[in-house]
């Protein structure tokens, strides 16, 4: 006790004049203050990795060092991205990988007439609703393969628009651009990318299109880096929430797919392309500003 009220009026009163009124020797003093540094370092190390074992488990394992390290910044921790790979190490966290390839989503030999490839891979655009990529993947569930549909506004990243279904086909894609239609209520002019595939080179889907002017453009053939956003989401899903699970039925890969885009992807995820903050917070900051 008398170690703890000089260390808390030492700022007042000289540490000498301290210990010999409180008759305490001024090498026990300072032995004391060493002791309660390291218990504070101590602590918040415990603190650290018990905040790095949280951030993993609702991330899914799908952090690395440098988004885990920004995510702990954001909490108020002085933390490099060196430390947050050593405070992954000592918390038994690693990033999970993804599993093996399913079917093909492409089908481009068809009869549709094919749009130019307008976009050019210029993925970088300076403000929302001016271009979208969508395309479609896959999820295998015990019932068989779950289709889902995406359209990204490119500015922020933000998936605008989904859908999903046991089939693949027109359909699934159009649910997905009427829900952006209905979210964002684009202007004229949008331009939508997207690959060369029978569901989005169909008249149907083209004329949706057309009807609300949004300007068609798509993929080389075969190139996937043409439209490398969507890509990469999809990429993103499997990698950090899909593949490291055991759907019994479409209805329950479903859900979570839907808790993924809207609650995390969208909201939480902190996107590396966008400084490392969420699409929702990137289009809230960047109409702010």
């Amino acid at each position: 006790m008398r170690y703890a009220f000089i260390a808390e009026v030492q700022t007042t009163w000289p540490v000498s004049l301290l210990c010999e009124v409180m008759q305490v020797s001024r090498s026990g003093f300072y032995a004391y203050e060493h002791r309660q540094a390291h218990r504070t370092v101590d602590r918040v190390k415990l603190e650290l990795l018990t905040r790095v074992k949280a951030i993993a488990s609702g991330t899914r394992q799908s952090y690395g060092s440098r988004r885990m390290a920004k995510q702990l910044q954001d909490e108020g921790f002085s933390v490099g991205r060196a430390k947050a790979r050593r405070l992954m190490q000592e918390a038994g966290v690693s990033v999970r990988r993804p599993r093996a390839r399913g079917p093909v989503t492409t089908e481009s030999r068809h009869g549709y007439g094919v749009a130019d490839n307008v976009l050019a891979r210029q993925f970088d655009v300076a403000k929302p609703d001016q271009a979208w990529a969508g395309d479609i993947t896959y999820i295998w569930t015990d019932e068989g393969w779950l289709y889902l549909s995406v359209l990204l506004d490119l500015y922020s990243r933000k998936v605008v628009g989904w859908a999903m279904s046991s089939h693949i086909d027109t359909d699934l894609v159009q649910k997905a651009l009427e829900m952006a239609l209905g979210r964002r209520m684009p202007s004229a002019g949008l331009l939508h990318h997207s690959d060369r595939g029978s569901q989005y080179a169909s008249h149907v889907y083209r004329n949706l299109l057309a009807d609300h002017g949004i300007i068609c453009s798509m993929s080389g053939k075969g190139d996937c880096l043409d439209n490398a956003v969507a890509e990469r989401f999809f990429g993103s899903l499997k990698r950090e929430w899909t593949s490291h699970c055991d759907y019994a039925t479409r209805q329950e890969a479903k859900g979570d797919i839907i808790a993924y885009i809207e609650m995390f992807y969208n909201s939480r995820r902190k996107h590396s392309y966008l400084g490392y903050v969420s699409p929702n917070d990137y289009e809230k900051f960047s109409l702010v500003a």
